[in-house]
């Protein structure tokens, strides 16, 4: 009935990540603790749902938001449900539970007109600038995760081919083409790598210092490009892999192929990138129709 068990579970059998695997664990962590030093990993099995409650409302009186709550909960309700699955619990006392209400926050992506005016004002001279506007054209051109571009290996480019070979999660790989532009961009940042690189280091993208890049740095360089051509609130890798799942849908590519680009397991993870292209079909509709009251 060990925690030490079900991480396992998550790590070797459900593939997660490691950084997902650790977020479990410090929620499980939080919820022991807070049931007090004399409660130990193997008594967990008789906790009932009114001692959970009283965590939860504990969580949401700290100040929290609700989103986080629920994940940490959901943390918990996994590991019951590992339990119950493994034969160690006969019933799963959040199996009703039902999650805290959330709002719904609407990632508005980065215009075509934005992130043109950051690529064409980022002039590879350097280093730096080589990588960053490398960094840039690859979350733009292929939609992949921060995680994913920090992960790449120098094997995982086939500059021949045009391709690039991702891990994503639960260690699913897929191949992403690459547009010529992106192919020169990363040409001419690899002519620079050369001058920082250590032998034998095999990430694709290293600092000044010729370490691995890390998630930390990788969120600065955008924010800083996109923070001075835009006024947007949110300037993060994830909202130009918003933006390069928005822009491929307003210019008519199929929901199915953004699918497979974005490394989702269902359509419904990749319709959250629709609501642009639908508002921009509308006005399209509004415009064109022959129905359409003209003013």
């Amino acid at each position: 009935m060990s925690v030490n068990s079900f991480l396992d579970y998550l790590l070797l059998e459900k593939k997660y990540s490691p950084n997902t695997v650790n977020a479990y664990k410090a929620d499980l962590s939080a919820f022991i603790l807070f049931l007090g030093e004399e409660v130990k990993e193997g008594d967990l099995a008789s906790i009932s749902y009114s001692e959970i409650r009283n965590w939860i409302v504990v969580l949401v009186n700290s100040g929290i938001s609700n989103r986080s709550v629920n994940r940490k909960v959901a943390s918990l309700k996994a590991y019951y449900k590992f339990l119950l699955r493994t034969g160690q619990i006969q019933s799963n006392p959040l199996a009703s539970h039902k999650a805290l209400k959330t709002k719904k926050s609407v990632q508005i992506p980065f215009s075509e007109k934005e992130v043109s005016s950051v690529l064409a004002a980022l002039q590879p001279l350097d280093f730096k600038t080589s990588r960053d506007l490398a960094i840039i054209m690859l979350f733009y051109a292929t939609g992949m995760r921060r995680a994913e571009l920090v992960g790449l290996k120098l094997q995982d480019l086939d500059m021949s081919n045009r391709m690039l070979k991702v891990l994503g999660k639960r260690n699913k790989e897929r191949l992403l083409p690459l547009l010529d532009e992106v192919c020169d961009v990363l040409a001419g940042y690899l002519i620079y790598r050369k001058e920082k690189a250590r032998e034998g280091d095999a990430f694709l993208f290293i600092t000044e210092k010729g370490d691995k890049i890390y998630e930390t740095l990788v969120y600065r360089i955008i924010n800083n490009y996109f923070s001075e051509a835009s006024s947007k609130v949110k300037t993060s890798p994830h909202i130009l892999r918003h933006s390069f799942a928005t822009h491929l849908l307003s210019h008519g590519a199929d929901l199915n192929a953004v699918k497979e680009l974005l490394g989702h397991s269902s359509l419904a993870a990749t319709q959250v990138y629709t609501h642009n292209s639908i508002s921009e079909l509308g006005k399209v509709y509004r415009n064109a129709h022959p129905r359409q009251t003209k003013h």
